[in-house]
């Protein structure tokens, strides 16, 4: 669509008849992210009033929150592979000017460093140390305990920024710096707690998937990298008075981890009272569903 027909549609958004506007806006829907920058502009420049822009960021929200969706569909579909990817889509829900070339950069730094040191004659224990020395003195990555619930704790920006996180961001960039560096540490989807798992290099080296692989221990990164074994998953579901499963111990897909991503913020959005929030977030949530 040309500018100046893009920039008459723009004009006619402080129609006050409802029914004008709702056609309007369904026009300016359809061109997508493209029409964002004019409408930006016609934002900072209205002389219209607080109805004008007011129309202008609902449009420009519904735009973006629809980018999220079909970005999520699509990655659920066909790109799930690359937890980043979902894990960056969540992000710009909050944030839709996320500068993804900053944040890459961020997580580069710190692969570089724990490669620097790595070593793979190296036992898989003594990776695992080197990845928590790096992470957590080098870096200063902690558990954020003084606000566990906050929403900010499942965006991956304000993790990577603010170095604090819930446990399953601390484990999702833990998982993805060892899986870009070939060290088989994979999500466990565990109840309350989510934490990951080391596994046996040599069970998949022998043909078998992700889910199949032996665990050799697992690691909490909550607890700035502490390793365990299955006895302590085993006591920490029988203090849940749950009976044990599989799932709970072995690896567990992509798209079950982007999904725990959401519950998280849609907890944390009702005990903020943001029902909107809650609202849109478990409609996202449905992008995930892939019916057979």
């Amino acid at each position: 669509m040309p500018d100046k027909n893009i920039d008459a549609l723009i004009q006619l958004l402080d129609d006050p008849d409802e029914g004008v506007y709702g056609h309007i806006r369904d026009r300016l829907l359809e061109y997508g992210q493209d029409v964002i920058p004019t409408l930006e502009d016609a934002w900072e420049q209205s002389s219209f009033g607080i109805l004008f822009q007011s129309r202008v960021e609902d449009i420009i929200h519904s735009i973006q929150y629809g980018a999220v969706y079909d970005g999520l569909r699509e990655w659920a579909r066909n790109d799930s592979d690359d937890l980043l990817a979902g894990v960056l889509l969540i992000a710009r829900y909050q944030y839709p000017d996320l500068d993804e070339e900053k944040l890459n950069t961020q997580i580069d730094k710190i692969q570089q460093d724990i490669w620097m040191e790595l070593n793979y004659n190296l036992t898989a224990f003594e990776q695992v140390k080197i990845f928590n020395h790096i992470l957590f003195d080098v870096h200063g990555f902690s558990g954020n305990t003084s606000n566990y619930h906050a929403p900010q704790n499942s965006y991956i920006n304000n993790v990577l920024e603010t170095k604090k996180g819930n446990p399953l961001s601390l484990s999702i960039l833990y998982s993805i710096l060892a899986q870009r560096l070939s060290i088989p540490i994979y999500g466990i989807n565990l109840p309350r707690h989510f934490i990951l798992a080391y596994l046996d290099s040599m069970s998949i080296a022998a043909g078998k998937t992700i889910a199949e692989s032996e665990v050799l221990f697992y690691i909490n990164p909550f607890s700035r990298g502490g390793v365990f074994s299955k006895r302590e998953i085993d006591y920490f579901l029988e203090q849940l008075k749950l009976e044990p499963d599989e799932k709970y111990f072995r690896p567990c897909y992509n798209i079950e981890i982007v999904s725990r991503i959401f519950n998280n913020l849609i907890h944390s959005y009702e005990k903020l009272g943001y029902p909107d929030k809650v609202s849109e977030l478990q409609h996202l949530a449905k992008a995930l569903i892939i019916e057979e």
